[in-house]
């Protein structure tokens, strides 16, 4: 079993940490008071913020032979590298980066002129598109290392991430992965360098280029982190860490100190926008702490996710809303204890690798949600060959999140007379012991995030939640007052 480097961190800005010149001298910043700190850092950047929507803007426009539209999108983000580098460097490193900055984008318009003229957008000529975001930001930002006396060593995140051909959400090869980060990342890291790699993207044993799908920088720091065993992750963002909602909802949301491992895997894949939800699993497996951190307020301490949380007062750590999902009602009386019902109706959604959130059943009945309407028809017209089957759109999953709740008596009549006043579809207590999830409309999401976040942390325990940022707001509106 490999050693542990635990001076070793591998550090994920996201498109907002490399916005413009200036984020990323925050950035710079921030990884040389890592290196100050006697650490030794391997950096994963998205791509600047909004580059990877654009770049899905040119690549559908070329799909669409509109090779003019295409080709302009790709214009104004060369000139948006462009000016941003000039900020960001002196003269000498300039001039070197414009040419690598030119040829990336000559491919770029080579590739959109292509698609153009066949007039077929394919998802692996899509992921070759969208991969130029991460491969630009993190060109970069590894010149911006260099200058400032980091060792900036640009690595093409393509040559260690080796991932299958499932274009658009490729799976990772972790062992194939690890091999090629110890050949080409960690000697640089021997060597005193800060590699720099994008996230998100990989490529194929053959060279392939693929991505892990939206969110996916998150991923590539995590599996990095557990390929290079190292002694944390820390995933910067433009947050305070997690939360115990969306502060956008409730002003008094308060950031959440530490949390499991597990309870912070729920919270991701039930609407927590922090976190891509995968980037729990390569740390989980290796017990590497992952840190979650604001770039713009580097001082905040953030949430730390750990293997095991200390014990909570309050039941819940967080609560999260996610919108958009679709009701699926299959009833089907003539299959009443039929065997084999059930593998009919999942089979179906297993062919159009659609995902289900959340089930409730009973006898002849099965009630599911899914966040994806892109197959609904399909998927409806097979299961209509065996029972009768309506949707309803516009619906919501509210997902109350804590390890504390295991055990506790009276918990889910506290919860339900928070939102007595709100219409209640489906209720759910996840197998996993720590969430408690129910199906509402969308329009009655923040009023039920809003009662529930009174009910369960008007007094929080200041051991796992900060307390004290919501005293010092306090403070400061009864001061203006």
């Amino acid at each position: 079993m490999s050693t542990a480097r635990e001076d070793l961190v591998v550090m994920k800005f996201g498109g907002t940490s490399v916005e413009d010149a200036r984020a990323m001298e925050r950035t710079a910043a921030i990884v040389a008071g890592r290196r100050g700190r006697g650490l030794r850092a391997v950096v994963v950047v998205s791509a600047m913020a909004k580059v990877t929507d654009q770049l899905l803007t040119a690549a559908k426009a070329a799909g669409n032979g509109d090779k003019a539209g295409a080709l302009a999108v790709a214009a104004r983000l060369r000139s948006r590298h462009l000016d941003t580098a000039a900020q960001l460097l002196d003269e000498a490193r300039m001039e070197q980066m414009h040419l690598a900055l030119g040829q990336e984008f000559d491919a770029l318009d080579d590739l959109l002129r292509g698609i153009s003229a066949v007039g077929e957008l394919t998802p692996r000529t899509n992921d070759l598109v969208l991969s130029f975001g991460e491969r630009l930001s993190s060109r970069m930002m590894a010149e911006a290392f260099a200058q400032r006396g980091l060792h900036g060593a640009h690595v093409d995140a393509r040559s260690c991430v080796v991932t299958d051909a499932h274009f658009g959400k490729a799976a990772p090869l972790e062992a194939a992965i690890e091999s090629r980060l110890l050949e080409h990342v960690l000697p640089l890291v021997e060597a005193g360098r800060t590699p720099v790699m994008g996230g998100f993207i990989g490529a194929t044993v053959d060279g392939i280029t693929t991505t892990l799908g939206r969110g996916g920088s998150d991923y590539t720091a995590a599996l990095v982190g557990g390929a290079l065993h190292a002694g944390a992750i820390e995933i910067w963002t433009d947050v305070n860490g997690i939360m115990t909602t969306d502060p956008r909802i409730c002003p008094d949301a308060l950031r959440v100190k530490t949390i499991s491992f597990e309870e912070a895997a729920e919270l991701a894949y039930f609407g927590a926008k922090v976190l891509h939800p995968a980037t729990i699993l390569p740390a989980v497996q290796k017990s590497i702490p992952v840190w979650v951190l604001n770039s713009r307020d580097a001082e905040n301490e953030g949430t730390k996710i750990t293997a095991v949380a200390p014990h909570c007062s309050s039941p819940f750590k967080s609560i999260a809303a996610k919108k958009k999902l679709t009701i699926i009602d299959v009833v089907a009386s003539r299959m009443l204890m039929s065997h084999g019902y059930l593998k009919a109706v999942f089979d179906v959604f297993d062919k159009y690798k659609c995902a289900i959130d959340m089930v409730s059943t009973s006898e002849v009945s099965i009630s599911l949600t899914v966040d994806s309407n892109e197959r609904l028809p399909e998927i409806c017209e097979e299961l209509g060959r065996i029972a009768d089957v309506k949707y309803e759109g516009r619906k919501a999953l509210i997902c109350l999140v804590g390890e504390d709740i295991r055990g506790r008596n009276g918990i889910a009549g506290r919860v339900f007379t928070a939102v007595s006043h709100v219409n209640l579809r489906m209720i759910s207590q996840g197998a996993s012991e720590i969430n408690m999830s129910f199906m509402i409309d969308e329009d009655d999401v923040e009023e039920a995030v809003r009662s529930l976040h009174r009910a369960f942390f008007t007094e929080p325990d200041a051991t796992v939640f900060d307390v004290d940022a919501r005293k010092a707001a306090a403070a400061r509106v009864a001061a203006t007052a």
